[in-house]
């Protein structure tokens, strides 16, 4: 499985409970997709989300946040880490 980071903006002002219903429901249906999210990180004064995944591919990824009403195409394949 492959790692991603993908990056959302818009999110200015978003809690951590608005955060975390957002993170639950891309994880009630990401098996759809073989895709596991990690992680999720808000600055909510920029307004940007970071998260972390595993997947078979970004498209995956992609669908998912697609499908849970926070689309982004900036989906980064991470295949070196330290």
């Amino acid at each position: 499985m492959a790692k991603f980071m993908d990056v959302h903006s818009g999110f200015v002002g978003v809690t951590a409970e608005q955060l975390q219903a957002a993170h639950d429901a891309d994880l009630a249906i990401e098996k759809e997709e073989g895709v596991h999210f990690e992680r999720a990180w808000l600055d909510p004064q920029s307004g940007k989300v970071l998260c972390m995944s595993t997947g078979p591919r970004r498209e995956a990824v992609m669908r998912i946040h697609e499908r849970t009403g926070h689309p982004t195409a900036e989906v980064y394949e991470l295949p070196i880490e330290v």
